[in-house]
Parts: structure tokens; sequence; C-alpha cells
């Protein structure tokens, strides 16, 4: 991974209404989302959004329903206009492309994948795989041939025939990925990519999206509203309230260190063995220590958990490869399994219900 910026948010504000321009002034000046609404009649649907997304990675954005997530996702592409604000790829800003400059963004830099999939139902899953190379002029053997190299590595080789309504939903959404790779964008966008299905064919395509991201190294901005979802996928997470950012950063960090009730209660009911990882509970590398014998910094604390046998006497050497990074101590581990004690706004239940 890259620390360059690929996707810069900076003080952006979306304000639903009549007189958006007007509204703005009372939201700058710190008039909150409700009152907004009740004494001047605009939605405020962003407030003042600041966030990097770096080069390669995937930066999950999640909250509950009207958390302002998917309008968000929206402005990247321009599908809706801020009311103030930029929005930089590569350093540019958006708001400054011509109509024809915003067409050829759309085509070439970014690709999206859709909740409710979006294939056209009379075309093949050949024909729909590789319609973004078709719009752009591509030579029909040549689109297909690309997309017959993407159809093949979301699982889907010898279905090229076949139409969306033959398919089942886990299948149909891997037909929406292999569109948004036949397009060889940089930036993928991802809406509730995976809300819609069952929640076994949701593991397996969360799990398809990282071993792809393995080999692509893709700028993915992934909307969700479900933690466990979040929690894998995100090498940064954004949590949003109220079309506010509530907390941000590296979601092992957010995990062990929310910054107010309301983030303390998304986490609370979090497996946080399954979740958590050795190198975020590790201690720096103590060579008198005397160890039980070694651990990967990326292992999960069950793994931990089962090697160990659960005894909570021992000590690991943390390995990175095969580089001494660290050490684990078992007791330093089970704090780490205790959440802090939630507020009482029971916004988990609400996560669950969104």
């Amino acid at each position: 991974m890259t620390s360059n910026v690929k996707v810069s948010i900076k003080n952006l504000y979306k304000i639903f209404g009549p007189e958006p321009q007007a509204a703005l002034v009372h939201a700058k000046q710190g008039v909150e989302k409700p009152d907004l609404l009740e004494q001047h009649g605009h939605v405020l649907g962003l407030k003042d959004i600041n966030i990097d997304m770096r080069d390669g990675e995937i930066t999950v954005i999640m909250g509950l329903s009207g958390s302002g997530k998917s309008t968000l996702i929206r402005h990247f592409n321009r599908l809706i206009e801020p009311t103030d604000g930029q929005i930089l790829i590569d350093g540019v800003d958006v708001m400054t492309l011509s109509d024809e400059q915003l067409r050829q963004m759309r085509q070439t830099d970014m690709s999206m994948v859709f909740q409710k999939f979006a294939l056209l139902p009379h075309q093949t899953v050949l024909e729909n795989a590789g319609l973004p190379l078709r719009v752009r002029g591509v030579a029909i053997e040549e689109a297909d041939t690309e997309a017959k190299k993407w159809l093949d590595r979301v699982g889907l080789s010898g279905f090229e025939e076949h139409y969306p309504h033959q398919l089942s939903g886990g299948m149909q959404q891997r037909v929406g990925i292999a569109r948004a790779l036949t397009s060889n964008s940089a930036i993928m966008l991802m809406d509730e990519a995976f809300s819609a299905l069952d929640p076994l064919i949701r593991t397996d395509m969360q799990d398809l999206l990282l071993e792809l991201q393995k080999d692509l190294h893709k700028t993915i901005i992934f909307i969700s509203h479900d933690l466990d979802e979040a929690l894998k996928l995100a090498d940064h997470l954004v949590i949003l309230k109220d079309g506010e950012v509530v907390q941000q950063g590296e979601p092992q960090n957010i995990l062990l260190n929310p910054s107010d009730p309301y983030i303390e209660d998304f986490v609370s009911d979090i497996n946080r063995a399954r979740v958590l990882r050795v190198r975020s509970v590790m201690q720096p590398l103590n060579s008198a220590a005397n160890t039980s014998g070694s651990i990967d910094y990326n292992d999960t604390l069950e793994d931990v958990i089962a090697h160990s046998d659960g005894d909570t006497s021992k000590t690991y050497l943390v390995l990175e490869g095969e580089k001494p990074v660290g050490t684990l101590c078992m007791k330093d581990l089970v704090r780490a399994l205790v959440p802090r004690v939630p507020s009482e706004e029971g916004v988990r239940g609400q996560v669950d219900a969104a």
C-alpha cells in the first residue's frame, strides 16, 4: 500500500432545500441538523466532511440509515452536486471539470457496484460485464476478451451466455464486480454492494473482494451499515452520524479507542477476539521475556487463544514474516477483549435494525 492520497474530500457540505446557500450560512455557524430543518426548512445532508483516501486502500464509510453515507458516495462522481467544499481526485478538483471531462472521468477513472446489481436484463452476462468498454467505443471482440478475463476471476467462467434472471443474487453481484473491473478504473465505488445478499453469500463476496484486492490494489470506497463488514474490509474506517464524521481511522484503533459514547455503542457487541489482531495489542519487543513460542502479527486474538489453549500465563514472540516485532502477553490479550462500558443510547441495536 502507499501513503499517496488518491481521493480527498475537503470541507464538504450538502444542504437540501430551495435556498441551500442561505442555509449554508446557518450550518457553518453551528446550527444542527434538526434545528436547520425546523427553523429554516432545509435538510443538512453533509456537514464539513474531511476525508483523505489513500491509493490502493479500502475506505469504508458507515453509519445508520440517514447518516449521509450514500449521499456522500454520490458526490465523488458528481451524481450529487455539493453545496460547498472540494472533491479532489489525484489533486484535481472534480468541481472544475467540464461536462465532457466529467463524462470521461466517470467512464475511465471510476466504476460503481450497486446494491441492487443494476444489470441490463436483455443483455447476456458477457455483454453486461463488457458494457464499460462498449460504451467507450472499444471493439466488441476486445471488450468481450477483457470481460471474459474478469468473469473468470470472479468465478463465472461458463456463464457468459446466460441472462441475469438465470443467475442467483450472489452470481449477479459477481457480474457487477466483473463489470467494474472490466472498466479498468483506478477507483471503485461500492454502495452497500453486498447488503441485498444472504449472510453466507455476503461473506463469500467479502472474501472475494479481499482476495481480488490483494492483487489489484484498487482505491475502493465502500458504503456499509454493517460494522462487522466494515471492520473486515476497511483499511480506513469513517463513521458518520447526522451527516458529520464522528470518528475515522484504522479500524483496529477505533475498536480499541472509541472517541465518544456514540462510537462505544457501535463497537460494544462486536466479537473482539475475531476482529482484533495481534499487531494492535502487542507490546514492544522485549528480548528478556520468556516466550512460549511465536505468533504472527496479523493473527486474530481468537487464533492466539486457540493456540494457547486458553493459558493466560503465556507470552508469545510476535513475528512479521520472520522478523521479531514485539511480544504479546496473554493477560494483555484478555484485557483487550473487554470493551468500554457503552452509553445508554443503544445505538448498536439501531445499527442491527438499519
